[in-house]
C-alpha cells in the first residue's frame, strides 16, 4: 500500500506533539510493509534545513518539502475580516505547494493520501482531479473547538477578533467533513463531536501511538525531592495560556510561600522573551532542550495546566511512557482515559492543582508507583505498532470499496 502524507509543517525535529504523531504513524506503516512518502510545508515558523535530513527519517520512501510563508500578517488578518473566508485556513493555501502536489500525483500512483489536519483540506479538489487515491483526513483535534476555548479565556480586542474568525473556521470544518473518503480521529470523544457536526462518511479512531521500546523509564528522579516540569511548544497559544494561568493563579498565590523549596522547570521550543527573562526563585526556564526524554526523566512530575486545546497531548504519552507522574487538567487529558489517583493526577482549579502538588511532595514511594502504573497504561493503550496495524487494515478494507465506486 502506497501512502502519501501531507503535512502543514516539516515533522522534525521531534519537539512537538504533531511531529511525534506524524512520524510515529508513518514509521508504524513502514514497519508493516507500506511505502510512505511525505509532502510537507516547510514554514517560516517551523523552518528546517532539509539538506540536513537525519538518518532517523529513512523510514520514508521519499521526502518532499515546499517553503511556505504562513506567518500571521496584521494587514492580511485585518483584510480577512471583510471576507467570509477562514483566516486560519487561508494561511495554508499556497500555489507552490499545490504545484508540487500535482507533480507528485502525476508521477506516482498512491493508494491513500492522508491529510494531517484540516489545514490541508484546501487541496482535496486538486487531489480529486489528479488521483483516484483514497483521501483521508487525520484530524489531530476538532480545530475550531481549540479556538472557541481560547476566545472564551481571552479578553478585549483578542476576544472580539477570535469571536469573528473562529465561527468561520468551524463552518469550514463542517463544510469539508463529508468531502473526504474517510476520517481518522485521535479519540472517541472527537469522533462523537464530528458526528454531531454532521459527519456521515466512514470514520475510525486511531490514537497517537509511540514505540514503547524507544522509552526507557528509570526511577532516579523519584529518589530526590520531587520537582515539577513543563515541556511543550511555547509558540502554541494554549500552552502559553495555560502556563500564564498556572503562574498567576497557582504558583504565586498557592505554592510559592507554602513550599519555598519547590522547583518548577519549564522547557519548550520558541520560548517567548518574557518567559526567558523571568527571574523568580524556584522557577527555571530552559528554553529548547536537546532531548525531551532526558529532560522529562530528570523530574518526577510532569505538569500540563491546559485551559484550551483539543485532540491528544503526545507529550503526556511520552511522560507516561517514561514512568513520570502526570498532573493535568481534564482538557489536557482529553483522549487519554487514565484514572485520577491511579495512573495520573487530575486538577482543574487552583486549589486542586495546589493540593495535587502537595500530595506529590508528601507521597514518598507512592509517587514512583503511580509512575509505574502510568507506564503500564501506556503500553496497554498506545503502542505504535498495534495502532498502525489497525489503521492499515482499515485502509485496506476502505480501499476495496473505494476502488469499486471509482
Amino acid at each position: 500500500m502506497k501512502i502519501l502524507q501531507l503535512c502543514k509543517k516539516f515533522p522534525y525535529p521531534l519537539k512537538d506533539g504533531e511531529s511525534l504523531a506524524v512520524q510515529a504513524l508513518a514509521k508504524g506503516f513502514t514497519g508493516l510493509g507500506c511505502e510512505v512518502s511525505l509532502l510537507a510545508m516547510n514554514t517560516s515558523k517551523h523552518w528546517f534545513d532539509t539538506s540536513l535530513l537525519p538518518e532517523e527519517l529513512d523510514f520514508y520512501h521519499s521526502i518532499h518539502t515546499v517553503e511556505v510563508d504562513n506567518r500571521i500578517k496584521p494587514f492580511h488578518a485585518v483584510c480577512n475580516l471583510f471576507t467570509t473566508n477562514s483566516y486560519h485556513i487561508q494561511r495554508f493555501v499556497d500555489r507552490k505547494f499545490e504545484r508540487k502536489l500535482i507533480q507528485l500525483l502525476q508521477k506516482n500512483r498512491y493508494d491513500v493520501i492522508q491529510l494531517e489536519t484540516v489545514f490541508l483540506a484546501p487541496y482535496v479538489s486538486v487531489i480529486r482531479k489528479y488521483s483516484n487515491a483514497l483521501v483521508v483526513m487525520r484530524a489531530h483535534n476538532v480545530e475550531h473547538e481549540i479556538w472557541e476555548r481560547i476566545a472564551c479565556n481571552s479578553s478585549s480586542i483578542k476576544k472580539w477578533y477570535l469571536n469573528i474568525i473562529t465561527p468561520r473556521l468551524k463552518a469550514y470544518e463542517v463544510e469539508m467533513l463529508n468531502r473526504y473518503d474517510g476520517l481518522v480521529c485521535i479519540s472517541e470523544r472527537d469522533m462523537e463531536l464530528f458526528k454531531k457536526m454532521g459527519l456521515n462518511r466512514p470514520v475510525t479512531v486511531a490514537p497517537i501511538g509511540l514505540d514503547a521500546r524507544s522509552y526507557t523509564p528509570h526511577g532516579d528522579s523519584f529518589k530526590q525531592k520531587p520537582t515539577l516540569a513543563f515541556i511543550g511548544s511555547l509558540d502554541w497559544m494554549p500552552n502559553i495560556e495555560g502556563l500564564k494561568w498556572f503562574l498567576e493563579e497557582v504558583w504565586h498565590p498557592k505554592l510559592k510561600n507554602r513550599f519555598p523549596d519547590l522547583e518548577f522547570h519549564i522547557a519548550g521550543r520558541n520560548t517567548p522573551d518574557w518567559l526567558l527573562q523571568l527571574n523568580e526563585p524556584g522557577i527555571h526556564v530552559h528554553g529548547e532542550v536537546g532531548s525531551a526524554q532526558e529532560y522529562i526523566l530528570q523530574h518526577s512530575v510532569m505538569l500540563v495546566p491546559l485551559l484550551s486545546g483539543g485532540g491528544m497531548r503526545a507529550k503526556i504519552l511520552e511522560g507516561m511512557a517514561l514512568g513520570r507522574v502526570v498532573l493535568s487538567s481534564k482538557v489536557g487529558l482529553e483522549g487519554i482515559d487514565a484514572l485520577h489517583e491511579k495512573e495520573v493526577l487530575v486538577a482543574d482549579t487552583p486549589d486542586e492543582f495546589a493540593e495535587s502538588v502537595a500530595w506529590c511532595l508528601e507521597s514518598g514511594p507512592m509517587l514512583e508507583a503511580m509512575g509505574n502504573q502510568a507506564r503500564r497504561f501506556f503500553e496497554s493503550n498506545f503502542e505504535q505498532k498495534e495502532i498502525a496495524a489497525r489503521l492499515a487494515n482499515y485502509y485496506r478494507e476502505a480501499l476495496k470499496q473505494h476502488l469499486v465506486s471509482v
